[in-house]
C-alpha cells in the first residue's frame, strides 16, 4: 500500500503541461504521510489542465466527519466496483503528482526488522499516480472539501522485492497514459520501470 511519498515543488518539471497556481494553497513541499491527510497537487477529470490541491484520503459523501478518511488513503482498483467507500466515485478520475514514494522491506518474517526504500520513475523528473476524488460536504460548516484516494494494484518488478508482505504498489502512469486514464478509457495501465535505494 501507499501512505508515504513525495512531491517537490513541480512548477518546473511541468511547465507546459498544466496550469500551475501563482500562489499554492495549503500545500507544503516535501514527504507527505497519509495519516496526516495533507493537501498535495492534483489533476481531475474536470479540470484536466489545472493543478488543484486536494486531501489525501477519499471522503464519501455519506461519511458523518472526517474521521473515516484514515480508511480510505488507498483503494484497490480490482475492488472499486464493490467497495460502499469508492463504488459511487469510480468515473471521477484523478491523477496525483509525486517524485517519489517509500516502502519497507520486511526482512524477517514478522516484520521485527525492516528496510526503508525510496522509489521513484525511472524516465521522469514528476510523475503521476492514478486516483479518484470527491467533493465532499462538511455537514456542520457546509464547506466542500476536495479529497481523493490513491489506487493500488498487485506489485510488479521491484516492488514485488519491496513489499514483500502485502505484495501491493500504486498505480503510477507515464505522460502519455495520464490524459488517456483522466477520459476513462484506460482500465489497469501497464506497470513502468521503477528505481529504488535503500535510505
Amino acid at each position: 500500500m501507499c501512505y508515504n511519498y513525495q512531491i517537490e515543488d513541480p512548477a518546473a518539471d511541468i511547465a507546459g503541461r498544466y496550469r500551475y497556481p501563482d500562489t499554492p494553497s495549503r500545500f507544503n513541499p516535501g514527504d507527505q504521510n497519509g495519516f496526516t491527510h495533507p493537501y498535495v497537487p492534483v489533476i481531475t477529470d474536470k479540470k484536466p489542465d489545472e493543478i488543484q490541491f486536494y486531501q489525501w484520503g477519499l471522503l464519501p459523501h455519506w461519511a458523518k466527519d472526517n474521521s473515516f478518511q484514515k480508511n480510505t488513503l488507498n483503494a484497490r482498483i480490482e475492488t472499486i466496483h464493490e467497495k460502499p467507500s469508492f463504488r459511487s466515485y469510480t468515473e471521477n478520475r484523478c491523477i496525483i503528482l509525486a517524485t517519489g514514494f517509500y516502502e519497507w522491506k520486511w526482512l524477517d518474517p514478522k516484520g521485527k526488522q525492516k528496510q526503508k526504500y525510496r522509489i521513484w520513475e525511472k524516465a521522469t523528473g514528476v510523475f503521476m499516480f492514478a486516483g479518484l476524488y470527491s467533493d465532499w460536504v462538511d455537514k456542520n460548516t457546509g464547506e466542500i472539501i476536495p479529497t481523493f484516494t490513491i489506487l493500488t494494484r498487485e506489485a510488479k518488478g521491484i516492488m514485488r522485492e519491496i513489499h514483500n508482505t502485502k505484495l501491493r504498489m500504486p498505480i503510477v502512469l507515464l505522460p502519455e497514459q495520464e490524459s488517456v486514464w483522466l477520459s476513462g478509457e484506460l482500465e489497469l495501465p501497464n506497470a513502468p520501470e521503477l528505481e529504488a535505494e535503500a535510505v
